[in-house]
């Protein structure tokens, strides 16, 4: 079996692996990407948040992503039953980016991989790793290409950016149950033909179920004039209706009247699909050898589009370990790497489980809110969720709370 070595092999080739990849080139490493699709593929998770734009333009990626032509973002909307309100992105408590894109992400996802090839790391697609060994001292994957061959890559460290794939806690039994409710998602992408100035395209439009406070829409805007379309609710509730994907998901979106009537001549041109027990955990984000980079380590829910946010926030914490490690520092993994991370994915799951019981939504429909308050919620929202300086991420709990009570009084 033919050896080849590199000092990185990253699995998958999404947003956490391609931002990854950027910023270790930077760093001088020879980098090996697997990827076990072929792009460009299609995947969720399409209205990023401003926080990422930090990461995009560490990768060195900045310029391509703005050269793209996404829609651009400066915000999220919310509305239930008939009440309205939205939140500008750029008025916000954190300092940093305010603004970013919603993007396809078959094109979004190319578009990073191949900015990852141009500083000089090698991307493999339709190659899948098949095995792994951390027991010699130094990692060993084994992968197959896609014409059938195996072969072996040894390796200084190996990141698994294989999101739902989930690589390296299958292969070392590192999963563990979520402890979230099992949710499920059913999506599409439609013509949206909304006139103009009927809709703020420049935000996510998130859409309440006017009777189930556990069920809501996401409406992504793209620049084409077409739009990304899912519901999310608890399983039992999407096992109720019957016929295919689309007709379940349009008969769930017919109990919305804002939404149905914002779509009401909108061309269902592609089949919906479903997602269902998407949240995920794992017993460590590292181990000898290697790291979990975004969703290979653990995804919440899609409510406030944290995933590639924290997919390439935890591409830039495991990157800086890495340097740190190459020049020839004993690295705290625990401290530097999986705490930091989950400082801020924590911050996201106070707000995400806050928002399905019902009371993060009585706060940002509150008639009369404090602008102090907004702007430090705008940033979470913002993807701001490491930044301690905000009083709802240095004490998420018991601030939000309080919070919640005040606004049900």
């Amino acid at each position: 079996m033919k050896t080849e070595t590199t000092d990185i092999l990253i699995i998958g080739a999404g947003p956490s692996g391609s931002v990854a990849a950027g910023i270790l080139r930077k760093q001088g490493r020879d980098v090996l990407v697997l990827e076990r699709e072929q792009f460009p593929r299609f995947s969720i998770g399409e209205s990023l948040l401003p926080q990422s734009m930090q990461y995009i333009e560490e990768a060195g990626f900045l310029q391509d992503v703005v050269e793209a032509g996404f829609q651009y973002k400066n915000g999220a909307a919310f509305e239930r039953a008939g009440r309205y309100t939205d939140f500008d992105f750029r008025d916000k408590f954190s300092p940093g980016w305010g603004t970013t894109y919603q993007v396809q992400r078959a094109r979004f996802d190319q578009l990073l991989a191949h900015a990852a090839e141009k500083k000089g790391a090698t991307v493999r697609f339709r190659h899948e790793v098949l095995s792994v060994d951390f027991a010699s001292g130094q990692p060993e994957v084994t992968a197959r290409s896609a014409e059938g061959e195996t072969y072996r890559v040894k390796a200084r460290f190996v990141l698994d950016a294989s999101g739902f794939g989930r690589v390296l806690p299958r292969l070392l039994n590192l999963e563990t149950p979520s402890d979230f409710p099992v949710r499920g998602a059913i999506f599409t992408h439609v013509v949206d033909n909304v006139p103009p100035g009927t809709f703020d395209r420049n935000k996510i439009r998130v859409t309440t179920h006017p009777e189930h406070v556990h069920v809501w829409y996401w409406t992504i805007p793209f620049s084409d004039g077409r739009c990304s379309l899912g519901v999310v609710a608890k399983k039992e509730y999407l096992d109720q209706y019957t016929g295919t994907d689309t007709e379940r998901l349009q008969a769930i979106v017919k109990e919305a009247p804002s939404l149905q009537n914002l779509l009401k001549d909108a061309v269902w041109d592609t089949p919906a699909r479903k997602l269902t027990g998407y949240a995920a955990n794992v017993k460590s984000l590292w181990g000898p050898g290697f790291a979990l980079l975004g969703n290979a380590g653990e995804f919440l829910d899609p409510v406030f589009s944290s995933g590639v946010t924290i997919a390439v926030k935890s591409a830039s914490l495991a990157s800086a370990c890495i340097a740190r490690e190459f020049a020839g520092e004993k690295v705290d993994w625990e401290t530097a790497y999986a705490k930091p991370l989950k400082a801020g994915v924590d911050t996201f799951r106070t707000f995400v489980e806050s928002w399905y019981e019902g009371g993060f939504q009585n706060v940002i429909f509150h008639p009369n809110p404090s602008e102090d308050v907004r702007r430090m919620i705008s940033a979470i929202l913002a993807g701001y969720a490491w930044d301690k300086n905000n009083p709802y991420v240095a004490e998420s709990k018991r601030r939000l709370g309080v919070l919640e009570a005040l606004c049900a009084a």
